[in-house]
């Protein structure tokens, strides 16, 4: 669920982006402008299913009569990703969040920007404003074959084409990354933008740091979060305090914070529910968090003064929050 107003938007286009992969492009009902964005935003999509899902916005800019969004089918996913395969066409009527940037890119430093799959498409907008704003960047794209590749024509037809390369594991004769050593060539005042199934974030993230990269340089974003594992025996219920409130909320072993929080009358925002998007994070006052989020850096996580109700817990046995 989302506590974020919501615009309805027309499906104007749906088109084939790559094997497995739709983009489909919105407007609004009424004709009027979208709000503005940033490279790296994403939207909230209500999909025909009921689910709620991010995708992350494929262009940006301050008015924009259109977004494209792009959908990998994912066939081990939830059930979203089927959904908006199978049911959404050219005229319906979706429900949309207004956009939110969590992957922003940052005014100074030259950008060096790694996609993975479908982690193009906050990585093609971020292509896209710094071209326009006349900064150098180079790209990188890895995808298991040309075919998979989403928007591998656009990225091929465009003016910084000589910036981007191309990295395909059924074509490895014509080369394979080689993360560190593009880090390592790439200068100090580099930053790396990376997105992208979890595993490819981290092993270049771990390039990076292997390359001698401090943590404030680098920049990642999930698409969804690695399953998380209980603990032997199983999760156990603590107690959230609400310092504010003066309200003692129990979470029991099956539920989430969120839903404790919820089943109590106590309003939070939640969008993705896994631990990737941070809408939901609360501070905390007192207690020991169990973070099983991918959105906290590993600084707030050692910090523990935040939280992740939608999928962490807690090791100690209450967790006292400024709400």
């Amino acid at each position: 669920m989302s506590t974020q107003p919501m615009l309805a938007v027309r499906v104007c286009e749906v088109r084939h982006a790559a094997l497995d992969v739709l983009s489909f492009v919105l407007a609004p009902v009424d004709g009027g402008p979208l709000p503005a964005c940033t490279a790296g935003a994403h939207i909230d999509v209500a999909l025909p299913n009921g689910m709620l899902r991010q995708y992350s916005l494929c262009q940006t800019g301050p008015a924009l009569r259109l977004y494209e969004i792009a959908v990998l089918h994912d066939r081990d996913g939830r059930g979203g990703s089927a959904c908006a395969h199978r049911d959404i066409r050219p005229g319906d009527t979706l429900m949309i969040s207004p956009p939110r940037n969590l992957f922003p890119l940052l005014p100074t430093g030259r950008p060096v920007l790694f996609a993975g799959g479908i982690g193009i498409t906050p990585i093609l907008a971020m292509a896209e404003a710094l071209h326009a704003a006349g900064r150098d960047f180079e790209l990188h794209y890895c995808s298991r074959s040309p075919e998979r590749a989403a928007y591998r024509d656009t990225l091929a037809r465009s003016a910084y084409a000589p910036q981007l390369r191309l990295y395909h594991d059924s074509a490895p004769e014509a080369g394979r990354l080689d993360a560190e050593a593009v880090l390592r060539r790439a200068g100090a005042d580099a930053h790396l933008y990376v997105c992208g199934p979890a595993g490819f974030i981290s092993h270049v993230c771990s390039a990076a740091r292997q390359a001698g990269w401090d943590e404030g340089r680098v920049h990642f974003e999930h698409f969804a979060a690695p399953a998380a594992v209980a603990p032997p025996g199983g999760n156990g219920s603590f107690e959230l305090l609400l310092a504010r409130r003066g309200l003692r909320v129990p979470v029991a072993a099956e539920q989430t914070a969120a839903e404790a929080l919820l089943a109590a009358g106590v309003d939070i925002s939640l969008s993705c529910e896994q631990g990737v998007c941070g809408a939901c994070v609360l501070p905390v006052l007192d207690g020991l968090p169990d973070h099983r989020d991918v959105f906290l850096s590993p600084a707030e996580r050692e910090a523990n003064r935040c939280f992740t109700p939608c999928c962490s817990r807690a090791l100690s046995p209450s967790l006292t929050i400024d709400l």
